[in-house]
């Protein structure tokens, strides 16, 4: 049996373009391997959205596309998409009920989006060959989460991932768990990722596979099933980022084979010089190998993998600062973050925080009010 995996798909810039003007070329360097495997699966990063309607109220860009972008999908050859993404609720229920769909006007399958949450957590089942697939699909939490009375995604949940996975595993041959999660701009997962993905091999996934940081990072093997930890932007646009690493990417080749799973990276680059997904070959596949071993190398030491995690915070700790900071003001904020004065937060202020994130009980009150304080804003 053999899964073909790729990461967020969000028509944006040139594609969206392409897509308004029925052009789905943008593809075509990839459809011969999404159709060659059994069953094919694309993380569909934004919602459908139709006429006049008013994005949620959230941090970040909402982002939208038109309802060519579901057929650009069943052009590629894609059977699947998964919605549980810190996006898909962009626009709130219309933007999610539309989008729900147009997939199943188009016959395309779904998992981890939902008009709830209820339906949002279902497992997807999939008889392929002699044997049945789970997919299990969730996103860590952003604005994007479903409730039992408005549409969104699953969400990362530990109690609930368990029992999400654990059913599967009863009722399936293979099980397939895809997050949508992790620290954008970041390549390799923080160990709080690791211990986790583990955990979901330890309950019974047969493999545990990663988007969300619009790079790629590299993989392990635990208990003899893979985790994959990033697999980057399939196909998505966007000006200002073009020759990084936001371009670069690999689709997953997973193969199920009696009671072992094996994987393979198809590497490519998107959406750069042109609006085209170009797989990589000769030099430039010798070292997306070499960059892929170097972060496997981290990834298997966990005293490594914690200082690279400590260093990159050190380097970008400056957007915390501010938000924690008695500042409000852009250019104070501005100011502060280069050293010219001091940030007014003490210590003590400083413990308070820390306390009501770490802290369970503390956390529940703090998210609460929050989400209370938006509302009435």
């Amino acid at each position: 049996m053999k899964i073909l995996i790729a990461g967020d798909f969000c028509p944006h810039d040139r594609v969206a373009t392409m897509v308004a003007n029925k052009d789905y070329s943008f593809f075509d360097g990839a459809k011969d391997t999404i159709k060659d495997a059994d069953y094919s699966i694309v993380n569909f990063e934004c919602p459908v959205v139709e006429g006049d309607v008013k994005p949620i109220d959230k941090c970040g860009p909402a982002l939208r596309t038109e309802r060519d972008a579901v057929t650009a999908i069943k052009y590629a050859g894609f059977d699947c998409v998964t919605l549980a993404n810190n996006h898909f609720r962009d626009f709130g229920d219309d933007g999610c009920k539309t989008t729900l769909h147009l997939l199943k006007e188009a016959n395309i399958n779904y998992v981890g989006g939902g008009h709830n949450l209820a339906e949002a957590q279902q497992v997807l089942y999939k008889q392929l060959r002699d044997k049945r697939l789970a997919i299990v699909n969730f996103c860590e939490n952003e604005f994007s989460i479903a409730t039992e009375s408005q549409a969104g995604s699953a969400p990362l949940e530990s109690v609930d991932n368990y029992h999400q996975i654990t059913e599967a595993r009863r009722n399936a041959d293979f099980v397939l768990v895809i997050v949508h999660g992790g620290h954008e701009h970041y390549q390799l997962p923080s160990p709080r990722m690791k211990k986790l993905y583990r955990f979901f091999v330890e309950i019974g996934a047969d493999a545990v596979v990663n988007h969300h940081q619009h790079c790629y990072s590299g993989y392990e093997y635990y208990n003899g099933k893979p985790i994959v930890y990033g697999l980057g932007n399939f196909c998505f646009d966007w000006k200002g980022k073009r020759n990084s690493f936001w371009n670069e990417g690999y689709m997953l080749r997973l193969c199920f084979d009696g009671s072992s799973s094996q994987i393979e990276l198809i590497p490519y680059v998107q959406c750069d010089d042109s609006a085209t997904i170009e797989l990589v070959q000769g030099e430039e596949l010798a070292k997306f190998r070499q960059t892929v071993t170097k972060l496997n190398v981290i990834i298997a030491d966990d005293t490594q993998l914690q200082q690279s995690f400590e260093g990159w915070i050190n380097k970008n700790q400056t957007g915390i600062n501010t938000l924690f900071s008695s500042w409000h003001n852009r250019y104070l904020n501005a100011a502060a973050s280069r050293g010219w004065i001091p940030y007014l937060t003490s210590k003590k202020e400083y413990g308070a925080m820390l306390n009501r994130i770490c802290c369970e009980a503390h956390r529940d009150i703090t998210i609460t009010v929050l989400k209370k304080n938006m509302c009435h804003k």
